[in-house]
């Protein structure tokens, strides 16, 4: 059994979760021995197809056509695509149409949180969602004391300089107007965001808050994985003000980082307990009063229990359940393949 990994256009998609995903994937596969190729003119036997482009779901009925099972990893949803650059509002109930196309041009859908699966029950699916998680790597997201200071320092940041951080795309579905916000009240502590977004085509209010000068805020940019390895360890807290997500790469990372965590309360993080595993909150007051807490000492650290959550979703248990999800997708299509003689054997 070898799977085709496929996305498209990845050049745009590196900073995004998607880009995320597929790396997540190829090391889930490996992880369990499962061959694969990112290549679509190569032998293989099923397709995983994560992106929406048109090329994608080509691809998928190509796929099809040639009597092998596609998988379509559901990464996006309607929802998640609002507030998210010009115009996507408008675009939204467009987009959904386009989902529903190229998600039942699959024989199985996977999708990260049990959250972004009831999301897509609304839909008009009519193929079986599954979830999996896109799975963390544990052993990775850890760095030297060297490490950590050298990043402070190109940061300029004194010893005892409290840090919270956010890494994302800058977009207003990621929190970023908040996160500005947020810098605005507490003058005494650093924020820094990783992540880029073209803006131009962002819309006036999240532009505005990218351009906020103030001596406590940094627009880092988009950096590499291995140095965002190292800023989750440079973070006294991890910031994830965001409005929307199917699951939250970036959440794992910072909880296989063992770096304390504030997350909006959303259904999507229902699998974490509040105030056990992290510190929710519903508004910017509430961030503001638990990241005051855990910087003063006043709320004790959750690190370790939300690191064993992170622990539930390691890249060698989701590679596991990739192994039954394949061979299901393969049963899927034998089903169909017996359905359709059994119908054609009628006449």
């Amino acid at each position: 059994m070898k799977i085709l990994l496929h996305s498209d256009m990845k050049k745009s998609i590196k900073q995004s979760g998607v880009g995320r995903a597929q790396l997540h994937q190829e090391m889930a596969l490996t992880s369990a021995g499962i061959p694969y190729t990112t290549n679509y003119k190569d032998d293989f036997d099923i397709a995983h197809i994560n992106t929406v482009f048109p090329n994608s779901l080509m691809l998928s009925k190509r796929v099809k056509a040639a009597g092998k099972p596609v998988v379509y990893h559901a990464h996006s949803t309607m929802e998640d695509f609002k507030n998210s650059y010009m115009f996507s509002n408008q675009a939204s109930k467009g987009f959904k149409y386009w989902l529903n196309t190229c998600y039942n041009s699959a024989d199985l859908i996977l999708t990260p949180s049990q959250y972004s699966k009831d999301v897509l029950e609304r839909y008009d699916i009519d193929k079986p969602i599954h979830v999996i998680s896109n799975g963390i790597d544990l052993s990775y997201w850890q760095a030297s004391e060297g490490e950590v200071q050298a990043m402070r320092a190109r940061f300029k940041l004194a010893s005892d300089q409290k840090v919270a951080i956010s890494v994302g795309l800058q977009i207003e579905r990621k929190g970023i107007i908040e996160f500005v916000e947020l810098a605005k009240q507490m003058p005494e502590v650093t924020f820094i965001w990783f992540g880029y977004s073209n803006p131009y085509a962002l819309p006036k209010d999240v532009k505005k808050a990218i351009n906020t000068k103030l001596d406590n805020l940094i627009f880092a940019g988009y950096i590499p994985r291995d140095e965002v390895r190292v800023a989750y360890q440079m973070a006294d807290v991890y910031l994830f003000m965001t409005h929307e997500e199917t699951e939250g790469i970036v959440l794992l990372e910072a909880l296989a980082s063992r770096v304390d965590t504030i997350v909006s309360d959303l259904p999507v993080f229902d699998y974490l307990a509040g105030d056990k595993d992290v510190y929710k909150a519903n508004s910017l007051d509430d961030f503001k009063n638990k990241l005051q807490g855990l910087l003063d000492g006043d709320l004790p650290s959750l690190s370790n229990s939300g690191y064993q959550q992170a622990s539930l979703k390691s890249i060698q248990n989701v590679g596991q359940q990739y192994i039954y999800e394949y061979q299901y997708a393969m049963g899927l299509l034998k089903e169909e393949k017996q359905e359709s003689n059994n119908f054609f054997g009628t006449f």
